[in-house]
């Protein structure tokens, strides 16, 4: 809440769509009563249905929240991915993808079963249509195995056979993870992909998810003849996990130097011990690496984090 410099109070309310937020909604008036609150907040809650519901067939506000345009692999792979956060009451996911409109071969998928959530990073070979693509079918093979109740494993597999199949000269990288939601047992496979970063009690454990990676997902990976290895470990709640491309350490900050790992979960961890929520913290990291002039992204980025809490017995 802020005084309105024509008088008057305003209020901003947040656009919600699930766990996703979406923008806010200036509510202005003489003084902000109850009442005046509670209206603002169900307009808010409306706004957010008609714009959720809304931007899945109708160009016009596309365009209207577009600033650039965007290249051909953009388009296609932003069709794909999921909303940016997702949750319930013991875990939410969140993830940001940059830069906007000119990716090429990254990309993130999360989903929730009354039991599982299901976490995803990928990056392709290449910045072109080709990577996209590669992509592209990287994630309808993940999903295609997930909704038929395939286990970790064999989801990987699928992955390897569609590639495989349809990009024979392609491969792709990832880390493909499932956590259960009772126990907060994590399980994962890597696939050539950098560690992910898990933080607990404000500190970053950095050898806790470290394991030998196995050979990108494609053809590659089925000619070499190795068998996927499944990781686990059991997470505590409050624990959060970074699953990332390696774009994001490599960006360049204001002074020219790389962002780095320890700088990337420093700032995570000082979001942590403030309270920050999992998707604001996220927002305010890219961003910081985005908004200054001088800096710059050398790879597409992509972070995907998901925190747990211990649902109640």
């Amino acid at each position: 809440m802020e005084e309105s410099e024509s008088g008057g109070m305003t209020a901003w309310v947040p656009l919600v769509d699930g766990a996703e937020r979406l923008g806010v909604l200036a509510v202005q008036a003489p003084s902000l009563t109850p009442a005046v609150l509670r209206r603002g907040r169900a307009l808010a809650t409306l706004l957010a249905m008609m714009i959720t519901s809304a931007r899945a067939y109708q160009d016009s506000l596309v365009r209207r929240t577009r600033t650039n345009p965007m290249a051909l692999p953009a388009e296609m792979l932003r069709a794909f991915l999921p909303p940016r956060t997702i949750g319930t009451g013991h875990v939410v996911s969140t993830a940001v993808l940059e830069p906007a409109y000119e990716i090429g071969g990254d990309a993130f998928d999360h989903s929730l079963t009354e039991t599982t959530l299901h976490a995803t990073v990928l990056d392709a070979m290449g910045h072109d249509l080709a990577s996209g693509l590669t992509t592209a079918v990287s994630l309808a093979a993940c999903r295609n195995a997930r909704r038929t109740g395939a286990d970790l494993p064999e989801l990987v597999e699928c992955v390897d056979d569609a590639l495989a199949r349809w990009l024979p000269d392609q491969f792709c990288t990832g880390v493909l993870a499932q956590l259960d939601l009772a126990s907060g047992t994590l399980r994962w496979s890597n696939c050539g992909h950098p560690t992910p970063l898990l933080i607990r009690d404000q500190r970053l454990l950095v050898d806790a998810m470290r394991r030998e990676p196995d050979p990108p997902m494609g053809l590659p990976s089925l000619l070499a003849g190795r068998q996927r290895q499944t990781h686990e470990i059991a997470l505590r709640p409050g624990d959060r996990v970074l699953m990332y491309t390696d774009g994001v350490t490599e960006a360049r900050g204001a002074d020219g130097a790389e962002f780095g790992l320890e700088q990337f979960a420093d700032y995570i961890i000082r979001a942590t011990a403030a309270g920050e929520l999992a998707p604001e913290t996220l927002r305010r990291l890219i961003h910081s690496i985005l908004d200054s002039s001088t800096s710059r992204l050398r790879d597409d980025a992509t972070i995907l984090m998901f925190e747990w809490s211990r649902p109640p017995c």
